[in-house]
């Protein structure tokens, strides 16, 4: 995988347009004047827990003697689930329902864009190739900063594609979402299949 192709799936996962409405719904009780600062402050704790699932999730593996193809298969279960709600997304929104009042790391930092699905794939990445954890740093950093960038212009983004385009755009990332998850547990699979099954 490179930093692109790792930037493009962690920005699937983080799915920024299909949050727009959440975030703008979370905001809504909040000073206008408060939103970016309440916004960057969300961003950065979102990335400071993802960052640390990247460079700390190998130790965990270990500590719960977890295999790396375990990982894969739980990691592809769960974006294949979060990809499911983004194309059939219930009335609740993707994460259920969402507390009034300013936010403060729930719900926008975790689990909107610090979620189980994003903590699974960085987790997976650091353990899977640890010598490339610069490189993965650098993935999650452009997907973030790409994130960071659409969230912050919600309120235009909105006004600019109205809910009807953004859901359309939030399914089109849900079906690719889908597809990249089938593949993970496949991965997975064949992984373990290869363990457990040695050659003749």
């Amino acid at each position: 995988m490179t930093i692109l192709s790792a930037a493009l799936l962690l920005f699937l996962i983080l799915d920024p347009l299909g949050n727009v409405p959440v975030f703008l719904s979370v905001l809504k009780p909040v000073a206008p004047e408060r939103h970016r600062r309440v916004l960057v402050r969300e961003m950065l704790i979102a990335l400071a827990v993802l960052m640390l699932f990247l460079w700390c999730g190998k130790y965990a593996l270990e500590l719960m003697h977890l295999r790396q193809e375990s990982v894969s298969i739980a990691g592809g279960i769960v974006l294949f689930l979060i990809g499911i709600r983004m194309v059939f997304p219930r009335a609740e929104g993707l994460m259920g329902e969402i507390p009034d009042g300013e936010p403060f790391i729930v719900p926008l930092a975790i689990p909107l864009v610090a979620g189980p699905s994003g903590m699974a794939a960085v987790m997976l990445m650091g353990s899977s190739e640890p010598d490339r954890l610069g490189e993965w740093s650098l993935a999650l950093l452009l997907a973030w900063g790409v994130t960071a960038a659409i969230l912050l212009a919600a309120p235009f983004l909105y006004r600019l594609l109205g809910p009807r385009a953004l859901a359309a755009v939030e399914r089109l990332m849900g079906m690719l979402l889908v597809a990249i998850s089938v593949q993970m547990l496949l991965d997975g699979l064949t992984a373990y299949l290869g363990l457990a099954i040695p050659a003749a």
